[in-house]
């Protein structure tokens, strides 16, 4: 854990966020927790020119997909809510987004820092609200939806 992280409730490096995602190479789309607490958490996600997207995404201009930016905020959010004690090996199923817009390109050598944090829960559903932003430019911002299920990540 780097220094900036030590200390901070909820801080994950990348094992503890493979210790709880169900996502893998090429899919995680979050490097590291900075902070978790009370619903809200903050995460980062490192893009680098070594990403799968970008040899098509776009050959000669790579740019990171806008659909990747809204996985990382689900992602975030959803890690989230399965860092639980009550949530231990259970998955999220992400069943939505709202009001999602992209702002700013992303490329090779950004880091998106995301934010998000729970607005609602409900008998397993739940509605969070995330924003990612690069040296505190908005890219993306969107409400996106959960189903908690007790259905086993390794299954």
């Amino acid at each position: 854990m780097n220094e900036a992280s030590k200390g901070l409730p909820g801080a994950q490096d990348i094992q503890g966020i493979l210790n709880v995602a169900p996502h893998r190479y090429p899919f995680l789309m979050i490097d590291r927790v900075i902070s978790q607490e009370g619903g809200k958490a903050v995460g980062v996600k490192n893009v680098t020119y070594n990403e799968p997207c970008f040899t098509g995404h776009f050959p000669g201009r790579p740019i990171f997909p806008g659909v990747l930016m809204l996985e990382a905020i689900a992602q975030l959010g959803g890690f989230a809510i399965l860092s639980r004690p009550e949530n231990k090996g259970k998955l999220a199923y992400f069943t939505g987004a709202d009001e999602v817009s992209w702002r700013r390109l992303v490329v090779p050598g950004d880091q998106i820092r995301i934010e998000t944090e729970l607005l609602k829960e409900r008998r397993g559903l739940c509605i969070v609200k995330g924003v990612a932003t690069v040296e505190g430019e908005l890219c993306c911002e969107a409400t996106v939806k959960f189903m908690v299920t007790s259905e086993s990540a390794s299954t």
